[in-house]
Order: C-alpha cells, then structure tokens, then sequence
C-alpha cells in the first residue's frame, strides 16, 4: 500500500489539515512550477508562439488519462465548474415541463444554471432529498434517484460525490437508466476525480465537469471539462481565437475561420493557454496519475476507519463504507456535542475541517496520518 506523502508538501507542522475538499495544499513540485512560470513572463521574449499550446496539450492528454477518455479533444480547460455547467446547459434543447434531477443540498455551482433555466423556459426542477439519518441511508438516495428517471426527465445533473457527507452515487447504474431514457447525465466530479477511480471508458457520462483547486492538486481559478458525443457539435460560451481553426498560424489570425476546432476543444476557455495554471495543474494531475486513486482511496480507509468505529460507538452517524468515498465523509452530531462546540473545541486544537448543513466534512488526503484521525476523534469524544 501506498504510504504517507506529507514529505511531498509544505504543510505546517502545527496544523491538522482534513479539509482537502475546501482546498488542497500544493504540492512542492507544483508550487515550484509555479513560481518557475511567474518569472518566465519577467522576460516574455523567451515565450514563443508554440508555447501557447504545447502545455495546454500536456495538461489534456494528462486529464484524458486520467478520466479513461481515449481522445484529449473530448476534454475542455475551464475557469470553474459554474462555467463547464452553463456550456452543457447552453447546449442542450430543452422544453416546457422538461424535468432536471438534482440532489438535495448540492453544490451551488451545479444548481444556479438549471434555476435560471427554470425560469427562462419553464422545465421543472425535481430534487431527490436525502433520506434521514439512518442505516443504509446511502443506498436509498441511490434508489429514490433511480426510481425518479423517467421519460420526462431530459438531465441527471449530480455529483460523483456529495460534497457535504461522502455519500457515494451509482454513475454505472444510473447511466444505464439514462441511456434508457435518453437522459443527459452531467457530472460534477470536484469531490471525486483525482481521488476515486472514474473512467468515461466505462461509464460514458455525457459531461463531467471539475474544479481544479481541490482534488486535482492544482491552482484556484482553472478546471478541467470532458464533453461526450451529444456535445461535438456544439456552441462555446466565448468565441475566443484559440478555439477555431488554423489559431496556431499567428501570420494569419486575421484570416478569419469561423470554423471550430474539433469536438470539445470548442469548449475551451479564453486565455486557456494560461503560462502559470495550466503546467501547474498539469504536473498536479501527473503526481495523481503516480499514486493512482485507487491507492489514494485505500490509503483513506486505511487511516480513518478506526476512528470511524470510534465515533459510531459513541452515537455520531457517519454513513456506511461502501456507500460513501473514503477520502470525504461527514461526521453528523446526533445530539452528543452541538457544531457550534465542536467549532470551538477543533479551533483550539488547530484541526482543520469544514462544516457542511448539519454536518463536519472532514476530507483527508495522502499527507495526513491515523495519528491526525486520532485528534480529530479526541475533539469529539
């Protein structure tokens, strides 16, 4: 099994960091980077004309590899999530009464675009509430999902991941219920990709969408998008000159081609060839395709599922391990300690976490230890 990382970052000694799912440290090769590529533009004779698309071609075919997509040109780079939304949202033809499934409590950045298109074309927003806090409470969100797809429902729009409690959704099964339907499936996968096993290979999601700052290692302010079939042929939010034909001849970008390039490319953000971001998330994906998910998965359970135990026995609802990720989960208080004393108490004892509605979301990452789960279980016991 894979051991701990703390040696690759520059996290504080006197900090218990768990709150990856807020944002990640850097990793010291990626801040290196970094800084290599800030001081690149103190002389910007030396940034040439190529440079605007060989790190953006590094940083796709990294994602692609990552997410099982056999070609890098289904893969998009992105500011934000709220911007991959509302490019799948501007591509989809929708209806009055066309029903969109979402999740209750979800991700804003998942949920304002299909608001405003409530509005603007009247479909129907229907949200799958969470079940109460009880044994197999994970398997039943799943199964009130999938019993809510029906004909009328034009997209699935959900996480991987819950980003509040780790509740773990079934993408194989209820993709295989879409595909019935002829359902749009888009993916917030923020909380989940660079940490849990997904391939598109597998589970052909129509759009899979991710901030980059989190489990991607990389900086604040650029994400990564991959766009299936159902997209190929459709319309950016920005018609920037990057993403249309012949953009790499620089003697001729006043030979305007309204042509865009192909598949999802179209898709990419203006300024994507970002000479600071893009080698910096590119190297954070590149240390994720190392470890691996799945070695970052089991390293997870491997250090919290002590502490796990500890703190069901004392009365906390944690959902179950096979119906969560084991890099996220969240510690629901029943009554033993109130938020706002666990607040006080985590503070003083420098432990890192967020809390999420009714819950602590603690979210450890290969830097952190079962010596780190220990004090946090100390805070609560």
């Amino acid at each position: 099994m894979l051991g701990c990382q703390k040696h690759l970052f520059s996290l504080s000694e006197d900090v218990t960091y768990l709150n990856c799912a807020t944002m990640s440290p850097f990793l010291r090769s990626v801040e290196n980077i970094g800084i290599e590529n800030l001081k690149r533009k103190s002389n910007p004779q030396h940034i040439l004309s190529e440079h605007f698309f060989t790190d953006r071609r590094i940083l796709k075919d990294r994602f692609a590899f990552l997410i099982g997509a056999a070609d890098p040109d289904s893969v998009a780079i992105i500011p934000s999530v709220s911007y991959g939304i509302a490019t799948a949202v501007k591509n989809i033809s929708f209806n009055k009464d066309d029903e969109i499934l979402v999740l209750e409590d979800q991700f804003p950045s998942n949920i304002y675009a299909w608001k405003q298109l409530e509005r603007e074309k009247e479909v129907r927003i229907t949200t799958i509430a969470a079940p109460p806090l009880l044994k197999g409470r994970g398997k039943l969100w799943n199964e009130s999902l999938m019993e809510a797809i029906s004909q009328r429902t034009k997209v699935v729009a959900i996480p991987q991941v819950h980003w509040s409690d780790g509740t773990l959704f079934n993408l194989k099964a209820i993709r295989d219920k879409t595909n019935e339907t002829g359902t749009y499936l888009i993916i917030d996968g923020t909380q989940s990709i660079g940490a849990l096993p997904f391939s598109v290979s597998e589970i052909a999601v129509d759009a899979i969408i991710c901030g980059g700052y989190k489990w991607l290692m990389g900086a604040y302010g650029m994400g990564m998008a991959y766009y299936g079939e159902r997209f190929y042929e459709g319309s950016p939010l920005e018609d920037n000159w990057i993403n249309h034909f012949g953009s790499e001849d620089f003697t001729n970008l006043a030979e305007y081609n309204p042509e865009f390039k192909p598949k999802s490319t179209r898709f990419d953000m203006g300024e994507s060839s970002n000479f600071i971001l893009v080698p910096m998330l590119a190297e954070g994906i590149q240390q994720l395709i190392n470890w691996t998910p799945a070695a970052i998965q089991d390293y997870c359970h491997s250090i919290t599922s002590n502490g796990i135990s500890i703190l069901r026995d004392h009365g906390y609802f944690i959902e179950e391990t096979d119906s969560r990720a084991q890099h996220l989960f969240g510690i629901f208080t029943s009554g033993k300690k109130s938020l706002a004393e666990l607040k006080d108490i985590l503070a003083q004892e420098n432990v890192k976490v967020s809390f999420r509605g009714q819950s602590v979301r603690v979210s450890p990452h290969l830097y952190n230890t079962e010596a780190d789960i220990e004090k946090l279980v100390n805070c609560f016991i």
